[in-house]
């Protein structure tokens, strides 16, 4: 399945653009996606507080997800 992946801040950086697309051969949750992302963007794997949305909504990480979902990467927020 393929399953498309909207960057935000620090994470569009290292994968150089605001979208991405992986392919898994099964359907996955949202560890499995992660682990993909951190194979593929090996600097992804030093966001030690990486948060992934499943359809505008925080996901835990064995939440099954489906190719028409839409997925955010949300990196850590500093701000003043």
């Amino acid at each position: 399945m393929k399953y498309k992946i909207n960057l935000f801040g620090i994470t569009k950086d290292i994968v150089g653009s605001n979208i991405t697309e992986i392919e898994i051969s099964q359907t996955a949750d949202v560890q499995a996606v992660l682990r993909e992302l951190k194979n593929n963007y090996p600097k992804l794997k030093d966001i030690k507080s990486l948060l992934v949305a499943v359809n505008s909504e925080y996901a835990e990480s064995d939440l099954v997800l489906s190719e028409n979902d839409e997925i955010a990467l949300i990196p850590p927020v500093s701000g003043g």
